[in-house]
């Protein structure tokens, strides 16, 4: 409980501690990088200081062994020394290519971004003059380069990792939505059955009472209507049994039925084919979806405009597409208006939508979307089915 209460302080305590962690780890690689690439200079100031002793000493004196030691170490860095066009002496470079001038023109540019040229110059032992023998030109070891992209390396691995819990989050999230619908519907369904189970009893009482049967037809007609909604929840709280239906009939009827309880205000029409269209259905829960397409463009056009269906087959597919003259919607809402809660009205619960996409997508494995839309103009929504 105390966690539940105090849980956006605590994902907002992880978030800037996880921050916190990456920056110094950032910040210590950084630090560890630029040391590393002092010692490596420090150690190519070596390298050349032994050079210019080596070449100041006289031809007949022995080189201090430290001195020869140093200048004989193995170096990991690329390097050459070069003067007046020549390379004089190079190490972990192309040896193929160190007479192509351009080769070692591009270099020059890339190390002396990379380090600070060091010039080589020794004093003549009879002369007494300062030589220059040439400049060293270094870059950095191969160590350095690929301790450079460790922290890009790092922050993949953290990106990753919670690309992955927040997947996770987001499964574990939409299975208890599921559950949550699912149970809501199963409880929604046996809510409604049990008045509906007295309402049929009390209708044969009153048909015994000898009421007007007109009366009794439109009590009927509500308790029809009050089953239809009751397996309707019923079918969506568990995975429902597809049939082979004529999706072109199905749709007529549910059309039939719209337009004769909808405001004359609306000029209905409807465009299909003449030939049968089969394909794997649950009629009640297609019903359901058609329905909730032709309120909601109703509720667009504010009870006042053209709505039109049509059905047309390409190859395997049938596609069912409901127009309306409506206030339209921008491309932003295209995917939104899918997600439940989200409504474009003052009232409304945003669910007829999401509705339609669970009934057509998870159960029927075909696809609704917003087909086009602008804004003032309308709208036509579109599914996609296989056929049979």
């Amino acid at each position: 409980m105390l966690f539940s209460k105090h849980r956006n302080l605590t994902r907002w305590i992880i978030v800037v501690a996880s921050f916190g962690i990456i920056s110094l780890i950032l910040w210590n690689t950084y630090v560890f990088f630029q040391k590393f690439k002092i010692e490596e200079q420090s150690k190519m100031d070596i390298w050349a200081a032994a050079h210019q002793e080596i070449n100041s000493n006289p031809l007949d004196e022995n080189v201090n062994p430290l001195v020869d030691k140093v200048f004989t170490s193995e170096i990991t860095n690329p390097m050459f020394v070069y003067n007046n066009g020549s390379v004089l002496l190079s190490n972990n470079i192309d040896e193929n290519r160190i007479n192509n001038t351009t080769y070692i023109e591009k270099l020059i540019t890339q190390y002396s971004e990379e380090n600070k040229p060091i010039v080589i110059s020794y004093q003549d032992s009879e002369t007494k003059e300062t030589i220059v023998y040439g400049t060293l030109y270094y870059g950095n070891s191969e160590v350095l380069n690929k301790l450079k992209y460790y922290p890009l390396a790092l922050l993949l691995i953290i990106f990753l990792f919670g690309a992955v819990v927040y997947f996770f989050y987001r499964s574990s999230k939409i299975a208890t939505q599921n559950k949550l619908w699912s149970g809501m519907a199963k409880e929604t369904a046996h809510q409604i059955g049990t008045p509906l189970s007295s309402l049929i009893g009390w209708t044969e009482i009153l048909k015994s009472e000898h009421v007007n049967p007109e009366y009794i037809t439109e009590i009927e007609k509500d308790i029809n209507r009050l089953q239809t909604i009751t397996e309707r929840f019923s079918k969506i709280g568990s995975l429902p049994t597809l049939e082979k239906a004529d999706i072109v009939k199905e749709t007529i009827d549910s059309y039939d039925y719209l337009k004769a309880r909808s405001s004359k205000l609306i000029d209905f029409e409807i465009i299909a084919p003449s030939n049968e269209i089969y394909v794997n259905l649950n009629k009640q829960l297609y019903s359901w979806t058609i329905e909730n397409l032709v309120k909601n463009a109703i509720d667009a056009m504010k009870g006042k405009g053209k709505l039109k269906i049509e059905i047309t087959q390409l190859e395997n597919n049938v596609k069912i597409n409901v127009s309306d003259t409506g206030k339209g919607l921008s491309k932003t809402q295209f995917h939104a208006v899918f997600e439940p809660g989200y409504t474009t009205k003052k009232r409304g619960w945003g669910l007829g939508l999401s509705l339609a996409k669970r009934i057509i997508e998870e159960f029927h494995g075909g696809q609704i979307k917003v087909l086009q839309s602008e804004i003032g103009k309308g709208t036509t929504m579109q599914i996609s089915m296989k056929s049979i």
